[in-house]
């Protein structure tokens, strides 16, 4: 299972692996995750699902954490016409919550979980919280320009012509037209999920 490709990952036998394995862990501090008891009530997987996800991410990255450089290697598989390397910073930062550089087991499944299990107030606060980059509790018109140029370039100079330069800032326009109920510049939690939910219904 191919989840999480870890720069230090060697290709080696079953054996040898073990044994790198095993020298490794008497000779550096691992990350060791949560029960996987406790993460199954955090989450909204299965102890067999969990068990599953944590082989595939043990495998790939034997220390038990993910950092940025590698998060961003993995990232930019998935998008090889553009560059992803802004846009995987900023999810990035919104999966290491609490912000120490790096994305544990724990922070991969609780945000994992959130995006393909989650309510739609979960999912909307979690995207709330990439949007808002400082973590200050409201969007500016800078920061969804950033999100937004960050996302036209991962999807490659094809999504905008020469001529349509300026898409990006167009969409943070009209973003605000419909979220900024009260016109003040910046988009609040409770604006962006009404406006969202409003989306969705129609």
């Amino acid at each position: 299972m191919k989840l999480l490709p870890c720069s230090a990952a060697k290709t080696t036998s079953p054996v040898t692996q073990n044994t790198v394995e095993d020298e490794m862990e008497m000779a550096t501090v691992r990350h060791r995750p949560e029960a996987l008891e406790l993460l199954e009530a955090q989450s909204k997987f299965t102890k067999k699902e969990l068990q599953i996800l944590y082989r595939g991410f043990k495998n790939e990255c034997p220390s038990g954490v993910v950092n940025e450089d590698t998060f961003k290697e993995i990232y930019s598989q998935f998008f090889p016409q553009g560059d992803s390397t802004t846009y995987a910073h900023f999810l990035f930062n919104a999966f290491d919550t609490d912000h120490n550089g790096s994305v544990s087991f724990e922070d991969f499944v609780k945000g994992l979980s959130i995006l393909l299990r989650g309510t739609v107030q979960e999912k909307l606060n979690w995207a709330f919280n990439l949007y808002d980059i400082n973590k200050d509790g409201y969007i500016t018109k800078e920061e969804m320009l950033d999100i937004m140029k960050a996302i036209y370039d991962m999807m490659g100079k094809c999504t905008y012509p020469v001529l349509k330069e300026d898409a990006p800032r167009q969409h943070v326009e009209t973003f605000f037209q419909k979220m900024d109920k009260n016109k003040d510049g910046v988009v609040t939690i409770d604006e962006f999920i009404e406006s969202c939910q409003k989306v969705s219904t129609w």
